[in-house]
């Protein structure tokens, strides 16, 4: 499952969007589609923010182009340990064991035993949320 790609008309994104741009999975900041020319197709100009890294990334194609959308696996985990920068999980469903590193904003309020959402984006696994339950 994970490292998933699916591909989308580059004419049909929207802000807010996912999209991989130079191999980096990314979100569509802001979008201008040009007017088809006389003898050409109309392009996209499409901003981007990765999801990970936060940098910036620009990506020109013709509108009719497909472009590479990740596939986002959005998982449940317990936590079993955790200090100030990691915290060890395991999948409930699959019982995977692994580290995954605390986000500033959830840094203090991690505690053992508490559900967990990460997503999978690509081959990376992120800490986005504690699940209430």
């Amino acid at each position: 499952m994970a490292g998933e790609i699916s591909h989308k008309s580059a004419g049909s994104l929207q802000k807010g969007n996912y999209v991989i741009v130079d191999g980096v999975a990314c979100t569509v900041t802001d979008i201008a589609t040009s007017r088809p020319g006389k003898h050409g197709h109309a392009k996209v100009n499409m901003m981007a923010v990765g999801i990970l890294d936060g940098k910036k990334r620009n990506m020109v194609c013709p509108g009719h182009d497909n472009v590479e959308v990740p596939v986002i696996d959005k998982r449940n985990a317990t936590v079993l340990h955790h200090d100030n920068k990691l915290c060890s999980v395991m999948d409930t469903e699959t019982y995977e064991n692994f580290d995954l590193e605390i986000p500033d904003e959830l840094k203090g309020d991690i505690k053992d035993g508490q559900t967990v959402v990460y997503w999978v984006i690509l081959q990376d696994k992120v800490l986005k949320q504690i699940k209430n339950e």
